[in-house]
């Protein structure tokens, strides 16, 4: 029976993969998971991909029919992945196609032929291996790296919302703060593993016995990555004198705020250190965990959540002249992964907010109607966290996460510090936490 008599909608290409061993077999490509339905009310039996040529579709296929043909995979676990020929061979993972030391792509992805089909498959002990019908080439693909890649066939609801489990929250108890030792994060990388988990699971950590200099504090925090410079200059050594126009360099009080939302990527992680404190007292730092106060506005009141979560403010800098910093872009409060729904960022910084302009009046009232519910949240007393900074004890924390402020003070306060951003940081947890190969093994 001529394939080009198939009429039925356009095949699924089914690569059997189990069940597991570590024989040489090759696998069968089935149509429609090894049946090939046609008119006439009965089937042929396919089993080389050979077979599945352009012309045996039908010819009212479309171009995205005819490119992205799936191929679905049997994977260990029971679990089964399916993806366009186009995707596998684009991906795939021999050293021809992707750099074995920088994992960069090498392959020519548009000189890809656009209707690309396997012609045959194998089953080897350690990966997949495809071979093209009209391409020349043999694929290759480790199981786990096929399992660590399944499409996003079930993404979430565009307005879904979740909160990640391993962000815990921090009781307000200072002796249970996260905190690691000076001497063990700077003699090893297991130091800094540890560091860099207090900071992604609890938004923050004390460093007890720091030298309380500027030298020592600087180096500490390239542990982490390099120190992302701004019109402040990279790392701080500064006094409440004003000499940089922002209300951080003066004596009053701050509530708790983001920092740099007025850059488009605002900075990740942010450490102070306070070398001294003379002729003077106040000065109480505060820290609000803003992804727990999220999690609060979102049971208490979705539809203030939906706002924030929805439209976008603007923000900038401005005190310092040749300085007018803007983002590209309005961006929300509450920021989102597109995919996941998860919530990754707050920005949330009411002194460097632009006046709001692009909505209309009824909507910038709900604005200022789910700001405030969200402010009385900050402000409660039972999510603020109130403690002095002292000499050889610098403290860091996640920017996007945890708001910052501070107390009035009196007298000469010299701190020191500096940002990192938010991707560095998220290097270097992953590679410290689980391991280079396994990381690599997830691009």
């Amino acid at each position: 029976m001529p394939l080009s008599w198939f009429k039925a909608p356009q095949p699924q290409l089914s690569i059997g993969v189990g069940p597991w061993s570590a024989r040489r077999v090759s696998a069968g490509i089935f149509y429609n998971r090894g049946r090939v339905e046609v008119p006439g009310g009965f089937s042929a039996f396919s089993s080389l991909a050979a077979n599945h040529h352009p012309e045996a579709l039908p010819r009212s296929a479309t171009r995205s029919e005819l490119d992205y043909a799936p191929v679905t995979v049997d994977l260990p676990g029971g679990s089964t992945g399916k993806w366009p020929s186009l995707w596998l061979r684009d991906n795939c993972q021999c050293s021809k196609c992707i750099h074995p030391d920088t994992r960069q792509r090498l392959v020519d992805t548009f000189s890809i032929p656009e209707d690309i089909k396997p012609l045959a498959v194998r089953n080897l002990e350690n990966h997949l291996e495809i071979e093209w019908a009209n391409d020349g080439h043999t694929s290759t693909y480790r199981y786990n790296w096929l399992s660590e890649h399944h499409l996003n066939q079930n993404s979430s609801e565009p307005n879904s919302v979740k909160f990640s489990p391993e962000r815990q929250y921090v009781a307000d108890d200072p002796k249970t703060y996260p905190t690691v030792l000076f001497d063990e994060v700077m003699s090893s990388d297991e130091g800094v593993r540890k560091w860099t988990d207090q900071i992604y699971r609890f938004g923050f950590s004390f460093v007890k016995g720091s030298p309380p200099t500027p030298e020592a504090t600087e180096k500490l925090l390239e542990r982490i990555a390099f120190i992302r410079p701004t019109h402040y200059g990279g790392f701080w050594d500064f006094t409440s004198d004003l000499s940089l126009k922002d209300m951080a360099y003066t004596t009053e009080g701050l509530g708790g705020h983001t920092d740099t939302t007025y850059f488009t990527d605002p900075a990740g992680l942010q450490l102070f250190h306070m070398l001294s404190h003379t002729n003077g007292s106040g000065g109480e730092s505060l820290l609000v965990d803003a992804f727990e106060a999220a999690k609060t506005l979102y049971k208490e009141d979705p539809e203030a959540y939906r706002v924030l979560k929805e439209h976008g403010v603007s923000g900038h800098a401005s005190g310092n002249e040749h300085v007018c910093i803007q983002p590209a872009r309005p961006f929300p409060v509450l920021n989102h992964h597109p995919d996941t729904g998860e919530l990754y960022q707050v920005r949330w910084n009411n002194e460097d907010r632009k006046p709001i302009v692009n909505a209309s009046p009824e909507e910038i009232s709900r604005w200022y109607a789910a700001a405030r519910k969200f402010n009385e949240i900050l402000t409660r007393k039972d999510m603020e966290r109130w403690f002095q900074l002292e000499p050889g004890t610098p403290m860091i924390f996640d920017n996007w996460r945890m708001l910052h402020g501070r107390s009035p003070f009196s007298g000469k306060r010299r701190m020191c510090g500096g940002y990192i951003n938010h991707d560095d940081f998220m290097s270097r947890y992953l590679l410290l936490r689980d391991g280079r190969e396994k990381v690599l093994g997830r691009i």
